[in-house]
């Protein structure tokens, strides 16, 4: 089994490999342990609420899941307040993962939360429905979805 401290140095290990501007980096599949491992760390989704309702959503018990848009939708402007509403949802002081379509937005999140002052947060690699096929197709080749974690249709 693996243990929240076990991720969370998984995590650090990436951003050290890497020099992320931010904790670290999860696949999926060690983003849901440490979501079953620690109560407290909560995954934000970063993606439009129009994906959340045209796309789906992960499925993870409602107090470790946050939706704060990174860019609105149709216009696609970034949200000037997105650290604003990050901190009226979620504590500084927790593992904090960030998820998008394909981890394109949630490491800009996961950075701009670190400047602000958020210790362990995280780019969750691959997204939801990662990057596309041969055929221009999402949901094939890698992400959430692919991985087999659970998730919602719309």
């Amino acid at each position: 089994m693996t243990t929240r401290d076990d991720l969370l140095q998984a995590a650090h290990q990436r951003q050290e490999q890497n020099q992320l501007p931010y904790f670290g980096a999860l696949t999926p599949q060690e983003a849901y342990a440490l979501l079953q491992n620690d109560p407290a760390a909560v995954l934000v989704d970063v993606r439009t609420q129009a994906e959340l309702d045209w796309v789906g959503g992960v499925d993870v018990p409602d107090a470790q899941f946050a939706h704060v848009e990174w860019m609105s939708y149709p216009g696609g402007a970034q949200n000037a307040r997105f650290i604003e509403e990050l901190r009226a949802r979620v504590p500084s002081d927790v593992p904090v993962l960030f998820l998008c379509r394909s981890a394109a937005r949630s490491k800009h999140a996961a950075r701009v939360a670190t400047e602000a002052g958020y210790r362990f947060a995280m780019d969750v690699l691959e997204g939801f429905e990662g990057n596309r096929d041969d055929h221009h197709h999402r949901k094939t080749v890698e992400g959430w979805c692919v991985r087999g974690l659970p998730w919602h249709g719309a």
